[in-house]
């Protein structure tokens, strides 16, 4: 029997077998898809559609996805959105072109060539103490209306349709990341071993605002909601950025308060957003109460091995990702790209919990063909019994 896309994700969020196995593109940052890929993908498929940004942030370089689009991809998931502050994106439309682009954290970016940027500004370098941390003047107004203007409407309108799966996502809510966006990457891991008091410090001050806003969009959101997205990038291509033993003593009682904080406050899923080897700590995100992983870096470590995946965890923790964005869906051909996807449905669909989406963003080397060979494999070769 044919289901609607949110029937088929709600199931397979379930661990049971839906009629397919879901496809999710285009609903947040890490299931994006670039401007120039989206634009070609439009011409290739005849849309007539305006380009929009998601986050209403050109820098992000990510599109918002037109419902057409998304229709014709077989998308099965919808994405509700917060912004930046009106403030903060009055300044990315008033600012000179090329200049720092700084976010409502007081961190930035910096452009390195044309359209691409680098995290170059940290606003807590120099910070080395909690008075330090409380003497900061940039902390984020997370009450400021702005934020959440549009959240309730999307939320309902979707839910009055009741045709796919919600996905919602508030921006900029992931604690180690916001650290060491407001550090520097290199200065704030040497907090975490020189430092770790001073380190878990900084992260409880930042998961407190993410909380603040976080109820706040939940709040909004009411029961009008499938999956929360939230998480923090924590792996490399080869293993972790930071030990196992350093993540369980500092971070990960950051995230399992955010994620109580949270279940305390809707029914929706976890959807844990965390690139790179992450597989040494999979068994610590279950335990914290993640229920959906992205993006299944299958190019990183140990996450290559699904069929390993698959059974050590398969039953316990939805995959979502899966699709090689460093190898095949840049440079792999049409055929490749659809065999790619045949083989992780394959080992990752069985009794369902696997939802294929391309391991984060689909950047702009990617072919539009191949963003279509992906969307239309799923629907080819997803259908149960697989």
């Amino acid at each position: 029997m044919q289901m609607t896309p949110r029937e088929r994700v709600l199931t397979t969020l379930n661990h049971e077998e839906p009629d397919r196995v879901p496809l999710v593109i285009g609903v947040s940052n890490a299931t994006g898809v670039k401007m120039k890929p989206y634009q070609e993908i439009k011409k290739i498929l005849k849309v007539q559609a305006p380009d929009r940004y998601l986050y209403d942030w050109p820098e992000l370089g990510t599109a918002e996805i037109d419902e057409e689009t998304l229709c014709r991809l077989h998308g099965d998931v919808r994405g509700v959105l917060d912004l930046e502050p009106e403030r903060v994106r009055l300044q990315h439309v008033e600012r000179e072109p090329h200049s720092e682009c700084i976010d409502s954290w007081g961190s930035g970016q910096v452009e390195i060539e044309p359209g691409h940027w680098y995290p170059g500004v940290h606003p807590l370098k120099q910070a080395s103490n909690k008075d330090d941390l409380e003497l900061y003047p940039g902390w984020p107004d997370m009450n400021d209306p702005t934020r959440i203007a549009h959240v309730r409407e999307q939320a309902t309108r979707l839910t009055e349709e009741n045709r796919y799966a919600i996905l919602a996502t508030p921006w900029l809510l992931f604690p180690f990341e916001r650290a060491h966006a407001m550090q520097g990457m290199e200065t704030y891991l040497l907090n975490m071993a020189m430092d770790p008091e001073f380190a878990r410090a900084m992260l409880v001050k930042i998961a407190g605002y993410c909380k603040e806003l976080m109820g706040r969009f939940l709040e909004e959101l009411g029961e009008n909601v499938d999956m929360i997205k939230i998480g923090d990038d924590l792996g490399t291509q080869k293993s972790l950025m930071i030990s196992p033993k350093m993540y369980r003593e500092i971070l990960k009682p950051v995230h399992a308060d955010f994620i109580q904080f949270i279940r305390e406050r809707t029914k929706a899923k976890i959807f844990f957003h965390s690139c790179g080897d992450v597989e040494p700590l999979i068994e610590d995100f279950i335990e914290i109460g993640v229920d959906i992983l992205n993006p299944v870096q299958t190019s990183s470590g140990k996450m290559s091995d699904l069929p390993a995946l698959k059974k050590s965890y398969g039953d316990k923790i939805v995959f979502c990702g899966g699709i090689d964005s460093h190898r095949i869906l840049p440079f792999g051909t049409v055929k490749e790209v659809r065999e790619e996807v045949r083989r992780v449905i394959e080992i990752l669909g069985p009794g369902g919990g696997c939802m294929i989406s391309s391991v984060h963003t689909v950047m702009n080397d990617v072919p539009p063909e191949n963003v279509i060979a992906m969307a239309e494999a799923v629907e080819e070769f997803g259908h149960y019994p697989i």
